[in-house]
Order: structure tokens, then sequence, then C-alpha cells
């Protein structure tokens, strides 16, 4: 088998979603359990919600998690660059291959004709792919389109068959083409569409097996066409079950905290979260539910990833955090709680008063702000103390 290359490839338009955090973490898992590579790719063709503010946060957020890549934007290897803003003349190169062996096709439908006539056939019972209309253009239509001022989108030609993949968690999954239709791959502006730069890329960069949340699906298909069309070898592809909030609904704002900065500003473990997301859908030969990041790279198969959606437990978070907390030396503890109790506005002078305070509330508490909080007793100008323990630390 040739050396695994899993890739991790966020948009950089917001925070990290803990449903990322969690694709990332199984791609780091995977790669490092079988001496793999772990690339980091950010897909910013997105230029009107892409900010390089975002790319850093997460980012920091990888790195505060212990997810560390072998390749990305700032650790160059020889399948770069890893922003895909830097390689749109990569993406234009292949596009015009695809228009030269006809596999592709310039479309110079608007948006209006296209709601139009896609509304008449879902009307009419028929699948709301694309129907073709540009497909057989003549030069003199083309031409007259762009008299008008029609900036036209590439479109990939979607033969009449089946498209079928093999995912190694659900199975062999079936499309029919009908249902796709000739889609996009270069907008108007010239910017590649999602799964044109991603197969593009996966491809050049010799990603082996491609790890993502099952709302990537049916996207697959595109890409497996593309392949294809290329004649380049598929990737294997795993889609991993969604995560779901407590009521059973897609995991979202309404829930509560989502992202990975939010968990973290709130006094959680690295450790404690990302051993919480490893959990979810997927569960070691052991049993075990406390692991640290070594413990889990042993352990990792991802045969044993389950096929249901997995429940995200704020409770269960929580004592999970409690765990690994306690788990801390206390010098490594008041190290990490230094900052919620400077958040407070205690005075941290004394390094050998804060490891007592830590070391007294280390058993009870769940995350480093429940700490800071419960600590306010300790740090009180006139102290009252009644637990032997709290009467030593005073």
């Amino acid at each position: 088998m040739d050396k695994v290359r899993t890739r991790f490839a966020p948009s950089p338009t917001g925070h990290l979603h803990i449903g990322n955090a969690r694709t990332a973490l199984m791609n780091y898992v995977f790669s490092k359990s079988t001496n793999g590579s772990f690339i980091l790719r950010v897909e910013d063709t997105d230029v009107e919600r892409s900010t390089q503010e975002s790319e850093q946060k997460i980012l920091q957020d990888l790195v505060w998690l212990g997810l560390k890549w072998d390749e990305g934007p700032d650790k160059q290897g020889e399948y770069g660059p890893y922003r895909q803003s830097e390689r749109l003349e990569i993406y234009r190169e292949y596009a015009e291959r695809l228009l030269k062996e006809g596999k592709a096709y310039h479309c110079f439908c608007t948006a209006e004709e296209l709601e139009q006539r896609r509304e008449e056939r879902i009307k009419r019972g028929e699948p709301a792919a694309y129907d073709g209309r540009c497909r057989n253009l003549t030069e003199d239509q083309k031409n007259a389109f762009l008299k008008e001022g029609r900036k036209p989108v590439i479109r990939f030609k979607v033969e009449d068959e089946r498209v079928s993949f093999f995912d190694e968690i659900k199975g062999e999954i079936t499309f029919p083409n009908n249902q796709i239709g000739d889609f996009v791959i270069v907008r108007a502006n010239g910017m590649p569409m999602y799964n044109f730069s991603c197969a593009v890329d996966d491809h050049l960069m010799e990603i082996t097996h491609v790890i993502r949340g099952d709302d990537h699906v049916s996207n697959t298909p595109r890409q497996v066409l593309l392949y294809k069309a290329f004649g380049w070898s598929i990737p294997k592809f795993i889609h991993t079950p969604m995560i779901l909030g407590a009521d059973g609904s897609r995991l979202s704002k309404r829930h509560g905290a989502t992202s990975v900065a939010q968990y973290r500003d709130r006094g959680f473990l690295p450790e404690a979260l990302v051993n919480f997301l490893s959990l979810l859908a997927w569960s070691p030969d052991s049993g075990e539910e406390i692991l640290l990041m070594p413990e889990l790279i042993n352990s990792f198969d991802i045969k044993r990833i389950s096929h249901s959606a997995a429940v995200f437990d704020n409770e269960k978070l929580k004592w999970m955090n409690g765990v690994h907390i306690r788990n801390l030396s206390p010098e490594d503890l008041s190290e990490r709680a230094l900052p919620f109790f400077i958040k407070k506005g205690y005075n941290v002078k004394n390094p050998e008063h804060i490891k007592e305070i830590v070391k007294a509330l280390q058993e009870r508490s769940e995350t480093l702000s429940d700490m800071a909080d419960n600590a306010e007793f300790f740090f009180a100008e006139k102290i009252y103390p009644e637990a032997e323990e709290e009467k030593n630390i005073i």
C-alpha cells in the first residue's frame, strides 16, 4: 500500500467548527496511526468571505488541539502551494484541458434563466439538474452571447450513466447522473468551484484517503466523474456520521458553543476536547473512554467508525474535562489556570499560593473557568477558613 496521505481543507470564512475539528482529528489520527502524512490545505477561493484573520484563527485552533500538519501554508512540501488562491493557474490549466477534450463547455445561461427552467422541470416532476442548454452552442451563438456582455461559466459534461463509488463506512453508493447534471467547474469570474479544485488538488497532492463529513456525500460523485475524465486513480472515501445536538437535530449555534475557540475560552482542555471528539461515532477495541493522543493514535481503526450519527453531549464533555483536569500535575494545571485567574482580577504573584489553590480545587472543577470562579474565596481580603485543606492554603 502507498504511504497514506490525508488532508484537512478548511475554508477561512469563520471559526473552526466542532464538526470540522472532528474531521481534522480523524484525518490526523488516521495518518499518524499508519505512519502517513497529514496535509493542511486552505480552500480560500471564496474571495468575498475568506479572510487572513480567519485562516490564522483556524491554524491556531488546530495547533491548540495538537494537530500538527506535515505540509501546509506555513510548512511547504513538494506538493505546494497549499492555499488554493495561490493555485489558480493550475486550475485554469486543467479546465482548459477538459474544454479541449470536449469534456467541458462554456455556459452562458443567466441566473434568472436557470431558475426559471429549474422551476419548470420541478413542476413536471423532472430532476432539477441543469438541462444542458449550452452543450452544443455554435461559435456564432457564443459570440452573440459575448456581445451581449454575458460572461460564461465552464460546465463539466455528465454523460447518461450511473456514478458509483465505494465508501469505507457506508459501502457502495450509486447516484443516477440525471440527478447531477452538467455541473459548473469554473465560475464566470474565473474562480474554480469547490468540486473541481478539490479533485485537482487531491490528485496533485497524492491524497490517498479523503475523510470528511457525510454532508459531502453528494459532492463525491462529481469528484469521481472528474477523476475518471482525467484518467486519475480514485482515492478512498470515508464519510463520517453527522454530529447532532441533544434534540436530535444537526449541531448548530442554537445548541450553544459550536467552535473550538468557544470551548477553549470556557476553560476546556485540548486533551479533553480531542478525547471527546474522537469518541463521536468511533470507539476503541478496549472500550476505554479516557484517551490521550498517543493512545488514540495507537488504538485507532477506521473500520470502527459508526454508521450512525453521534450526539454531542455537553454534560459528558464536562465530565471528561474534569477527569483530564484531575489527571494533570498541580504545576501543569496551575500554568493552564493562570490566564483564567488573571481574567478574574486575582493577585497571582505568588506561584506557590496559586499551586495550593489549584490543588484544593482540582477534584471538584469541571473546567478552568469553574476553577477560577471557585477560587474567589481564596483571594478575598478576609477569609474565614472552614475546611482543613483551605486553612493550609491560607
